[in-house]
């Protein structure tokens, strides 16, 4: 790929930097699994990679902001998307005073908010997976999300950023999370109960797993 530089090699895909009809883009590529037969293994690549570009764009129809999807190349299993020129949340949270803390999750809160109420659900959701420029949020990485109105899928998108915080940010995390409801709940309105007692549901089930052995959280 020349002309291009790789950012980020993770295990399902490849991320290069570049230029697409003179944007400053992302490319997305899927790898194949050579562990996986060869047609179920394009199957996977190709769906997951419609179905991304697919929740991205009607994600930000929504008003959610996300990049935006310029070109899907099914053959090479393939997106190009805008490039985000900011920093990672995960990067800048331990920077982060109180306020600008809860200021930040109820951002990110909407955000989420305003995807479940869509009809979808991130299926990743973590500060590694939000981008902030500028003082904006912007949601990346849809590769595991779907299009459900589950309770229990949203609960498990919240699941997952609570989680993250209390790994990743754990001084803030009380905080953050106490934010990102807010925010979740201005959108949600009554169904963000719901939502957020299942997410104690999740976190219950959580606990005991491999035969019964107890895992903290």
């Amino acid at each position: 790929m020349a002309g291009l530089n790789l950012i980020y090699k993770g295990a399902e895909a490849e991320l290069y930097r570049g230029k697409w009809l003179g944007f400053d883009v992302v490319f997305k590529r899927r790898v194949a699994k050579a562990y996986r037969n060869p047609d179920l293994d394009r199957y996977i690549r190709v769906t997951r990679t419609s179905l991304e570009a697919k929740l991205l764009s009607d994600a930000r129809r929504l008003g959610v902001p996300t990049p935006i999807v310029y070109m899907v190349d099914s053959v090479r299993t393939e997106i190009a998307m805008s490039y985000i020129d900011g920093q990672p949340l995960k990067k800048l949270v331990p920077a982060m005073d109180h306020d600008a803390v809860i200021q930040a999750f109820i951002a990110v809160g909407e955000a989420v908010g305003m995807l479940h109420a869509g009809g979808m659900v991130h299926g990743d959701l973590t500060t590694s997976n939000i981008i902030v420029k500028d003082g904006a949020i912007f949601l990346i990485d849809m590769g595991l999300g779907e299009y459900t109105p589950s309770v229990e899928a949203r609960g498990v998108d919240l699941h997952l950023m609570r989680r993250a915080l209390e790994s990743s940010h754990f001084d803030s995390s009380v905080s953050a999370y106490a934010g990102f409801t807010k925010g979740y709940s201005d959108v949600m309105g009554a169904e963000a109960r719901l939502v957020l007692n299942r997410v104690g549901d999740i976190r219950r089930r959580g606990r005991y797993v491999d035969g019964g052995r107890c895992m903290l959280e």
